[in-house]
């Protein structure tokens, strides 16, 4: 359900009393940066100020974040006590499943493997670059993929996390020759119109903080898939 505030629109997929979902879409900032756009953040802040007409400054805590130009579900808590449960279960992988689609330019060494690498991050490029072994300032990266469907010129591959590191994605895909389409970043030969790339969250799966109920927010991409 996509609402209008006054700092800008948002597409709601699941909320309650402790916490919220959203689809992000590309361009959109998880939180405030250098830029100075207003943040996925701060709409929110917005529309529950709005929704709840909430005197004065709207607690939202920030779980996660994905990448400007990525789409798909990020999960934002409402109450602090919410935000420190998820924080420590976003930082223990195994309490949190998030999972990936990508449209890339070639087909896989399989239809289903793993990959690890270890990726070094470039700060001044901000840009991650994945090596098959240990090196120096790396650090470990593991990733589950799985071919969903081949089309003429792309394959969409559906990717579960194992390790959460910068770029960890993109980077290990280009690692092995994958470029996602519309990334020039990692090696994609032309951008997309809207300037994002074809990287989704697709899913995140969790046990909330509060109730201790399985929770399941989903939503499919808006680039739509080739013919």
């Amino acid at each position: 359900m996509r609402l209008i505030t006054n700092a800008g629109n948002v597409d709601v997929l699941y909320e309650d009393n402790h916490v919220i979902g959203v689809s992000k879409r590309a361009g959109d900032i998880v939180q405030g940066d250098k830029t100075g756009d207003t943040p996925l953040s701060d709409i929110i802040k917005q529309y529950l100020k709005e929704k709840y007409n909430k005197p004065g400054e709207v607690f939202l805590g920030v779980v996660h974040r994905l990448d400007r130009p990525t789409t798909g579900v990020v999960l934002f808590a409402k109450t602090s006590k919410a935000l420190s449960r998820l924080n420590a279960m976003f930082a223990n992988k195994e309490e949190v499943r998030k999972t990936y689609w990508a449209l890339v330019d070639a087909m896989p060494p399989a239809e289903e493997g793993t990959l690890t690498h270890w990726l070094v991050r470039n700060e001044k490029q901000n840009k991650s670059v994945g090596y098959n072994k240990e090196v120096q300032h790396s650090k470990k990266a593991v990733l589950h993929y799985k071919l969903l469907k081949a089309f003429d010129r792309y394959y969409l591959l559906e990717i579960d996390l194992i390790t959460g590191r910068h770029h960890q994605i993109r980077a290990q895909l280009a690692a092995i020759g994958l470029h996602i389409k519309g990334d020039l970043k990692y090696g994609a030969k032309r951008s997309n119109p809207d300037g994002g790339i074809c990287l989704h969250a697709y899913s995140l799966d969790f046990v909330h903080p509060v109730k201790k109920e399985e929770i399941h927010i989903s939503v499919t991409p808006e680039w739509g898939l080739p013919n």
